[in-house]
């Protein structure tokens, strides 16, 4: 392994929008080493001044088939084309058997990976929940302060904890498909009261009027929902990866929902909010590292284990005896 910069360098470098000094930074904070983790939040803290407050956020999440990759390149590169400098976290799923991650993305993505106003940073999910990496908060503000205006966080996709990536953007982007069976029986209930809009994908050819049917579903079961406290309802559009067809129309519709939220300053306080969430979750985290990591602690839990399993302890009062 090459050895580790001096914290200036990192700082220095992400200032100056250097991609390479970028990947590495990121590499360094995703690293799991102790002397990595110190260095690393010594770069994260020289950079956290120099993260400007005005990047727009946005996690993409959708249906297994429902061309996340595909819209993200079609999109991006209309973002792109405008004038946006556009970062892109996409999150690989992890095999539980053998820990490997494909990292495919720039492989998806290949157009977008060439545009010089696009930087793609495939990462590991690993074994965190909700479809995001461990680091995609320090990475998101890494990318930032390199200069990243728009930063897109790709998940893994439509799970029990994506409340997660919820938690960490400004903008929540939820893609559907039409004629894939009853889409509001199949849809939970929870993912859609998260999402900020819906867009119907692959609204082209044949599959047009589907996609235009569905659009009226979804919209008519989003009213059934209460409210959100900016008083903003969630839109449903339809969108073709293919044709381009209705991909500007969701930037304009993120814009719309941006300019609402930083005008009535809930812009600001929907991120404090995400910062105490992000700083309980971190403090979680390290009360069980540093739990689990107690002399002796191993060889009880694993007696205790064994007496549950058993059937002679019950497991409200094993935890009773561990704690």
């Amino acid at each position: 392994m090459r050895p580790r910069e001096l914290p200036s360098y990192y700082i220095d470098g992400l200032r100056a929008g250097d991609r390479l000094v970028l990947s590495r930074a990121i590499t360094l904070v995703e690293s799991q080493l102790t002397s990595d983790q110190f260095l690393a939040r010594q770069v994260m803290e020289g950079v956290l001044p120099h993260v400007p407050q005005t990047s727009v956020r946005v996690g993409i999440t959708g249906v297994p088939g429902v061309g996340k990759s595909t819209f993200i390149e079609t999109f991006g590169t209309y973002l792109t084309g405008i004038g946006k400098h556009l970062a892109v976290l996409a999150i690989d799923p992890t095999s539980q058997r053998s820990g490997g991650s494909i990292l495919g993305d720039k492989t998806r993505m290949e157009s977008l990976s060439m545009d010089p106003r696009a930087y793609i940073r495939p990462s590991p999910a690993g074994d965190s929940l909700g479809g995001v990496a461990h680091r995609t908060r320090e990475t998101m503000l890494l990318c930032e302060a390199a200069g990243f205006d728009v930063i897109l966080i790709e998940t893994v996709g439509v799970g029990q904890s994506e409340t997660l990536v919820h938690g960490m953007v400004d903008f929540f982007l939820l893609l559907m498909l039409a004629g894939a069976g009853d889409e509001l029986q199949g849809m939970k209930r929870g993912i859609m009261e998260l999402a900020d809009a819906l867009a119907i994908t692959k609204a082209d050819g044949e599959n047009a009027a589907a996609a235009n049917r569905a659009r009226i579903e979804y919209q008519n079961a989003l009213h059934l929902f209460p409210p959100t406290g900016t008083g903003w309802q969630p839109p449903v559009v339809t969108c073709s990866a293919t044709t381009g067809t209705g991909i500007a129309e969701v930037w304009t519709m993120i814009e719309q929902h941006q300019l609402r939220l930083t005008q009535s300053g809930e812009q600001i306080r929907h991120r404090q909010a995400q910062a105490l969430d992000w700083f309980r979750t971190l403090l979680r985290q390290q009360i069980e590292r540093q739990f689990f990591s107690q002399p002796g602690l191993a060889e009880r839990l694993k007696l205790l284990e064994e007496q549950v399993r058993l059937g002679t302890l019950l497991p409200t009062q094993a935890v009773e005896k561990l704690v």
